[in-house]
């Protein structure tokens, strides 16, 4: 009998904490930025020049995490039928948790003993483990750390579905998730659909991210002779599958760096990827036709890809991705029609074949002995008619709700409404009313009014708003600091920099506030004026009675780049103990005291340890602020000694501590 029906598990959780409230005014930040694309064919290339957006807003930032573990008991939706158990984490981007082949007892996914945020995401707070679906843009879901609303859908025959659906922000486009699996089946389904509610063209990004455990003799195999290989040099290659520089690639484990591969899969082939252990069984997913891109991630079995693995869950759990999306890489938007409907159909299985030929050294007989084992799990045109089944249920209105997701589908439902555009009014994925909730308060007022009120000027800021229509509304608001605080962002979002400041400005007229401050240290920070950023910033800091951890990141970081360091240490001095602790201010703290020439306070920060908890993916920060430390050390006795050949000292004399150590290459 195949079920659907709510659970909890209790796992230790670093909570992700309040949200940022200062606005991302800066445009996302790729991993690995692209400096050479020029193995493209020319519909890559034109896709990789397409939708990058502004900025992340109108989402803020999830930075507000420790590594402070604590147990805590987590909702899931689950799905089962006596084959195969699912879990889903519905306060978590409806997160896959868990699938279990349950007449064998086997995870098929890295399930994640911890769930402990890290800095891989566009709104910074990321786990590792499960299945992750992302809409948005390059880089892991805004949503990945937020609430889904979640549905039980009874079908005519009576299957339970679980639907999973909201409505994504950055591009204005709602999206449903539905996860069955009818009784007898060995297979679980995953029916996906984007709409893009729009009278405009929107683009368009998914990826759906498989974890799955890494063993010494894990094979990923995926039905393609090349693949696009992107390491952390920034450029993307065309390589040969599965042996690429004398090593055969689909083997994670042989793999010294981080690396993506990109499997370039003909358009006439199947669908699929597998990851598979020395005896052929493992995690087998296919999808029908539009969901073309498959994709592997390896950390790597360098110290740094070793540590980033241990940070993101416990030693000896260590995990790589399979992936599958629209494009064939991840650096990629697809333009999607004004009004457009896209939908496809995912399936995941315990796949179980001959490891004689899962692991043959030719490449062809290994794939095709998945293909033949997948035909005989799920065929093809089984999978075909399943999805074109699905279009007689996909909009049907959920039988019960389970969870409730964020209230911004419901808000724009009523500011739609409200100019005669019903296009939200779904009735397979309702934005109900009673989902509104604090963060929308302010913009039901504007709605209703016309207006926004202003709080307190020291009160944080919990919401924005960027679209075009939400913009005419702020501009045509009754003036007060508020008002002009949000059409300045409104207005940066646009790319209108100038009218932003002015925007900023006259919020700073009409009533002093640390918002507007910090807004216009951004815009003088790209404008080349890090003085004056970091002189608006000190102000905007001071301004409160207990300074933000933003705030004080952001200042510090200014300073620094003002050459004000000293500045840095006395703000440091002034901040509370709790902050003062922060890794990521103790980090800026050691780096102020090396540029101050104030190694004792460097050396006590240094040999204590200093912990990141918000360390970026990329970010080479630690072993940067290591090595010039050591530097500096080694130059009052070398005073001598070239630069150069002092650096290789101190490489050689100071090697960079493991806990220190997340560099992705060259380790």
């Amino acid at each position: 009998m195949s079920a659907v029906y709510l659970d909890t598990v209790t796992l230790p959780v670093a909570a992700v904490g309040p949200d940022n409230p200062l606005p991302p005014l800066a445009p996302p930040r790729p991993v690995t930025p692209l400096v050479d694309a020029s193995a493209a064919d020319p519909d890559m290339t034109r896709n990789l020049a397409y939708g990058r957006p502004a900025t992340l807003l109108p989402y803020t930032v999830q930075d507000a995490y420790t590594r402070d573990l604590t147990d805590r008991k987590l909702a899931v939706a689950v799905v089962d039928n006596g084959i195969l158990r699912a879990e889903f984490l519905l306060d978590f981007g409806g997160r896959m948790r868990s699938l279990v082949h349950l007449p064998t007892g086997r995870e098929l996914l890295h399930r994640n003993p911890i769930l402990q945020p890290a800095n891989l995401a566009l709104r910074n707070a990321w786990f590792a483990g499960g299945i992750e679906w992302n809409l948005g843009t390059t880089g892991h879901t805004p949503l990945t750390c937020a609430p889904m609303h979640a549905a039980r859908v009874v079908l005519p025959d009576g299957i339970e579905v679980l639907r999973m659906w909201e409505f994504e922000r950055s591009r204005e486009l709602v999206y449903q998730i539905d996860a069955y699996a009818p009784e007898g089946s060995a297979v679980l389904y995953v029916h996906v659909r984007i709409i893009n509610p729009n009278q405009h063209e929107v683009p368009a990004y998914w990826w759906s991210n498989i974890a799955v455990p890494e063993t010494p003799g894990t094979r990923v195999l995926a039905p393609a002779d090349a693949a696009y290989h992107l390491a952390y040099d920034g450029v993307l290659r065309r390589v040969p599958i599965p042996v690429h520089d004398g090593v055969d690639r689909s083997y994670p484990a042989r793999g010294r760096h981080a690396a993506d591969y990109f499997y370039d899969i003909a358009p006439h082939r199947r669908r699929w990827i597998a990851a598979l252990d020395a005896d052929g069984t493992g995690l087998v997913q296919s999808s029908t036709d539009l969901l073309r891109g498959r994709k592997l991630f390896l950390w790597g079995q360098g110290t740094g890809g070793r540590r980033w693995q241990e940070w993101l869950s416990p030693p000896g759990h260590p995990y790589l991705e399979i992936q599958a999306g629209l494009a064939r890489t991840q650096l990629e938007h697809l333009p999607m029609p004004a009004g457009a409907q896209w939908s496809w159909l995912e399936t995941y299985g315990l796949l179980t074949a001959d490891p004689a030929t899962t692991r043959h050294p030719d490449w062809d007989i290994a794939c095709a002995a998945v293909e033949d084992a997948l035909h005989e799990l799920v065929p093809r045109h089984l999978v075909d008619a399943e999805h074109d089944a699905a279009r007689r249920w996909i909009d049907q209105p959920p039988t019960d709700r389970l969870h409730t997701g964020s209230g911004w589908g419901a808000l724009e439902q009523l500011h739609r409404s409200a100019t005669g555009d019903h296009s939200l009014e779904l009735p397979g994925v309702p934005f109900d009313a009673d989902t509104l909730r604090r963060e929308q308060e302010p913009w039901l007022t504007l709605l209703a009014t016309g207006d926004i009120p202003a709080p307190a000027p020291l009160d944080t800021p919990r919401s924005y708003q960027v679209s075009p229509g939400w913009r005419q509304r702020l501009e045509h608001a009754r003036d007060n600091w508020f008002t002009w605080l949000h059409r300045g962002v409104a207005r940066w979002h646009a790319g209108e920099a100038d009218a932003a400041r002015d925007a900023w400005l006259a919020s700073l007229e009409a009533t002093a506030n640390p918002w507007a401050l910090r807004n216009l240290a951004v815009h003088d920070l790209r404008a080349g004026r890090a003085d004056n950023a970091a002189s608006s910033l000190l102000r905007a800091s001071a301004m409160t009675p207990t300074v933000l951890r933003a705030l004080a990141v952001e200042t510090l970081q200014v300073l620094l780049a003002a050459d004000r360091s000293w500045e840095a240490l006395a703000l440091v001095d002034r901040l509370a103990p709790d902050l003062r602790a922060d890794g990521r201010i103790q980090l800026l703290e050691c780096a102020a005291a090396l540029a101050a020439g104030r190694l004792d306070r460097a050396a006590r920060l240094v040999d204590t340890g200093i912990v990141v908890a918000d360390l970026r993916e990329g970010e080479d920060a630690l072993d940067q602020l290591w090595f010039a430390y050591h530097d500096q050390l080694t130059s009052h006795t070398h005073s001598t000694m070239p630069a150069t050949d002092r650096r290789a000292l101190v490489q050689r004399v100071h090697p960079l501590p493991c806990r220190y150590d997340f560099r992705m290459t060259g380790n």
